[in-house]
């Protein structure tokens, strides 16, 4: 993120200097229209730096907090990667954009993300709709047993044995294992790093300056997607051949089952490559985050390390040594659940996503103009006294089935048509981690105090989270 912030000021010399044609951001409102309040911040870059600023200190509700203290708590007026922008806060903000999508509004990413996944420029409801249905629950359970697999021997191969590990880097390992594995079928060790590389690179890119110049995060993501999608690509055109000739099963993988939906076929080969390596940056980076914050947790709160192993031990109890999880086995981790999803409320893999406005519309009694980007954020709901009483405790009974939650409050997966599809591939894969981790250790933070950075892309524990581990030992 460094490059990126010495990209954003690079860019406002540059733009600010030489070109006076953005008018220092002139309104495309009228005069006789009302706009929500707020302020543009600096010409050209607006308030990019310090959204990012508050992220990379550890608050990045800050920023949304004090606009809603002194603009409005409904919505307010910025601009962010150098677009006006609203930012809708609160459920009824959140409510409002997850339902008019494609009345109101449409999914929107930056010039970057659509340069470095080409396809996203024609994503449509049809192919979320069909990714959505291949990742039902239903889909998903068979492939439980499977992630079981992965989990234990990652453990025996790159926790066991050390004293000490870097969390983050393990989980990372650990989430592309499982996604490799459960998306197109590749579990070669010599093939799983060589892909890992590249996709290190594509996620820091997505969210930069698109500055195509030797040296930027956006060329070194843009190098990356091309070389994702053209090893991708030529797994799915194998696929094709090995379904044809009946030497691949229509139901191995994500990528067997995508290729033998209805809509799955229309698509060109490289669409559907795409549309895997969308799903890997999602269940790559954004699970491996939360599972990094999970072991942060499990290892700050002794009390809740405590009732997660409880749970974890009563289950194992009744499987052979040698027995698989199994579907059964996750929907009775509800306490386990409970702290995830606490997990996910504290540090949400993402801090929130755009939509633009496809028509002029009123919200609240302000005016948006079509072409605006339209912001919402998980930190105008998730750190809220309103809707969480003592938001910064850990208290992972918010959860419980017993005590209702204010609806789009809680939105970690986003909502609406843009629900994030691997929502459940997520909650299977992080339980399967949990399970492992408890089971087999106890932890201590290496590193009291560790700073947590809030980034564009995932949130970081800056030094990786160091943890110590201490294997149980076994009962006699």
């Amino acid at each position: 993120m460094d490059i990126f912030y010495a990209s954003l000021l690079s860019l406002f010399v540059v733009v600010f200097s030489c070109s006076l044609r953005f008018g220092f951001f002139k309104s495309k409102l009228d005069v006789d229209v009302k706009p929500p309040p707020g302020g543009r911040g600096w010409p050209v870059i607006g308030e990019t730096i310090e959204f990012v600023t508050c992220g990379r200190k550890g608050h990045p509700e800050k920023f949304i907090v004090d606009r809603m203290t002194k603009f409005s708590r409904h919505v307010f007026r910025t601009s962010l990667m150098l677009e006006d922008a609203a930012v809708f806060c609160g459920p009824e903000g959140n409510k409002f954009l997850f339902s008019n999508d494609k009345k109101l509004v449409q999914f929107w990413v930056p010039a970057s993300v659509k340069k470095i996944i080409p396809s996203l420029k024609g994503v449509n409801q049809t192919v979320l709709k069909t990714v959505r249905n291949i990742l039902k629950p239903e889909t998903l359970r068979e492939y439980v047993p499977i992630m079981d697999m992965v989990a234990q021997k990652h453990f025996e191969t790159g926790w066991e044995g050390n004293g000490q590990i870097l969390t983050h880097k393990l989980t990372k390992n650990f989430t592309f294992l499982v996604a490799c594995k459960i998306f197109f079928g590749v579990d070669e060790p010599e093939w799983v790093n060589k892909l890992s590389v590249p996709f290190e690179r594509l996620a820091p890119g997505l969210f930069s300056i698109p500055l195509n110049l030797p040296g930027t995060l956006f060329r070194r993501a843009l190098n990356a997607g091309a070389f994702i999608n053209k090893e991708l690509t030529a797994i799915v055109k194998k696929r094709k051949s090995d379904l044809a000739d009946g030497k691949a099963s229509p139901t191995q993988d994500i990528l067997s089952l995508l290729l033998c939906d209805d809509y799955g076929r229309l698509m060109q080969e490289t669409e559907v490559a795409d549309a895997i390596m969308g799903l890997m940056i999602g269940g790559y980076d954004s699970t491996s985050s939360t599972c990094t914050f999970i072991v942060k947790y499990l290892a700050e709160l002794p009390e809740i390390y405590e009732g997660v192993y409880k749970e974890q031990i009563e289950i194992a109890k009744y499987k052979k040594s040698t027995e698989l999880l199994n579907w059964e086995d996750l929907s009775k981790m509800k306490y386990s659940w409970n702290v995830a999803c606490e997990v996910l409320r504290l540090v949400p893999p993402t801090q929130g996503t755009f939509r633009e406005a496809i028509s002029d519309f009123t919200y609240k009694g302000y005016s948006i103009p079509k072409g605006w980007k339209l912001y919402w954020s998980t930190n105008s709901t998730h750190k809220n006294p309103d809707f969480f009483p003592e938001p910064k405790k850990f208290d992972p009974s918010r959860f419980d089935s017993k005590v209702p939650i204010t609806p789009y409050t809680y939105v970690p997966f986003g909502g609406g048509a843009h629900l994030c599809p691997g929502k459940e591939f997520a909650r299977l894969e992080i339980l399967v981690f949990i399970h492992h981790l408890v089971r087999r250790f106890k932890l201590k933070k290496v590193i009291r105090n560790e700073d947590v950075i809030f980034n564009l892309v995932q949130p970081e524990v800056a030094k990786g989270l160091p943890i110590h581990l201490h294997p149980h030992k076994p009962k006699n």
